[in-house]
């Protein structure tokens, strides 16, 4: 199964399942299946930390561009609010994840933020303006920064 693993993942992964469900737990590739699992956690936590680092940079991009503004923009922060919270709902022990990340992921939106308006990084505060209940709440945006 080892080999398997290298060579044709999409069998290794029919033929674990086979195994799971049989109750052959000695004929199991346990390194990679706890690789495996391993990695379903951080893919959701990379999730989150991908939808909130767009929710950012699009918060950041409404308060202190507003002559830009568009429905798109609109849209990828509904989207990516929808995307965190499905990916909680489906774990709910990641309920924290988003409060816990949010200054890394700001860091990240507001270099992205400078990069894409072409306004200077010191336009954008250091530090998240934003709390997590503001960030994540359906509808809030942020006031225009004049």
């Amino acid at each position: 199964m080892k080999q398997q693993y290298d060579q044709d993942y999409s069998a290794w992964i029919a033929e674990t399942v086979a195994l799971l469900r049989e109750g052959r737990w000695q004929e199991l590739d346990l390194p990679h299946l706890i690789a495996e699992v391993e990695d379903l956690g951080k893919s959701e936590r990379r999730a989150i930390n991908s939808q909130l680092t767009r929710l950012l940079l699009h918060l950041l991009k409404w308060q202190y561009q507003p002559q830009r503004r568009s429905d798109s923009w609109l849209d990828s922060i509904t989207d990516a609010r929808t995307q965190i919270e499905l990916t909680i709902a489906d774990s709910p022990s990641l309920r924290d994840y988003p409060a816990s990340q949010l200054s890394t992921s700001y860091e990240r939106a507001r270099r992205q933020a400078a990069e894409q308006t072409g306004l200077p990084l010191s336009t954008f505060p250091e530090t998240c303006p934003y709390s997590p209940e503001m960030v994540l709440t359906q509808n809030w945006l942020p006031a225009t920064d004049t």
